[in-house]
């Protein structure tokens, strides 16, 4: 591996030690193999920093950045990104997988392309690993498509920081990813997909469908009012098509 890595991976984790094995092995075993992986652990209170070591111990290409109190994603993520040393930078929680070709293909197809911020197609998955549906997105998509709907799983992106600097996230407790990609979407034209099933995420089954929805729908619109400035006839606009795109994905 060179010494600039081609790729950072940036790992957030709280609390993750029955799922972070699986994480990390998920990147190990990535063909590509010219990456950094940097893990900000946000103060958890398990044995995921044990686990965590145990892996940095064996490969040199995992760090570990320890938070002696909890910041929540945004920050933690950020915290990653301002260390990171790598071209391009990628997203990977805690509890999702890649598949063994998933920096491969997309970097190879961002390169192809000229692509600053990319995305692919993925799985969604229960605990035991059973598929429960596969998200297939659109394959352009502009800052106005993005306040309509967030079409970028944030398992799956990955922008270039040669091209676009290093993007930071807002710091919000939800959507701050999607406030990442509206960011950047605002330095280019388009994210670009590439419908190439690359990793899988854990579906989590909420207890209270409907208040998570209702929670959900909170913070979109603090994004449109508090992050992107957006008068309350325009996020009004685009929370109807936002609320519209979400009834259909439930029916």
């Amino acid at each position: 591996m060179s010494i600039k890595p081609l790729v950072s991976i940036i790992t957030p984790s709280y609390n993750s030690a029955l799922t972070i094995r699986k994480t990390i092995k998920s990147v190990i075993n990535q063909t590509l193999i010219d990456w950094e992986m940097i893990i900000v652990d946000d103060n958890s209170t398990d044995n995921s920093c044990q686990i965590i070591e145990e892996y940095m111990s064996i490969d040199s290409r995992i760090q570990l950045i320890k938070q002696n109190w909890n910041a929540g994603p945004a920050i933690v993520r950020n915290i990653a990104i301002e260390k990171a040393k790598g071209q391009y930078i990628a997203f990977l929680d805690s509890d999702d997988l890649w598949h063994s070709e998933k920096l491969t293909k997309q970097i190879s197809f961002m390169k192809e392309k000229n692509i600053a911020l990319s995305y692919t197609a993925y799985n969604r998955i229960d605990s035991m690993g059973n598929i429960l549906s596969v998200y297939h997105p659109k394959l352009q998509v502009s800052y106005i498509d993005m306040l309509k709907s967030n079409r970028i799983g944030c398992l799956t992106a990955i922008y270039d920081a040669d091209k676009l600097g290093k993007v930071y996230m807002p710091n919000i407790s939800k959507r701050q990813d999607l406030g990442l990609w509206l960011k950047i979407l605002k330095k280019v034209d388009y994210a670009w997909g590439l419908d190439d099933i690359l990793a899988d995420y854990l579906a989590i089954q909420p207890n209270s469908v409907s208040s998570n929805k209702k929670n959900a729908a909170k913070y979109q619109w603090r994004l449109y009012r508090e992050i992107e400035k957006l008068s309350v006839t325009r996020s009004l606009y685009y929370f109807c098509f936002y609320a519209y795109l979400g009834f259909k994905k439930s029916t």
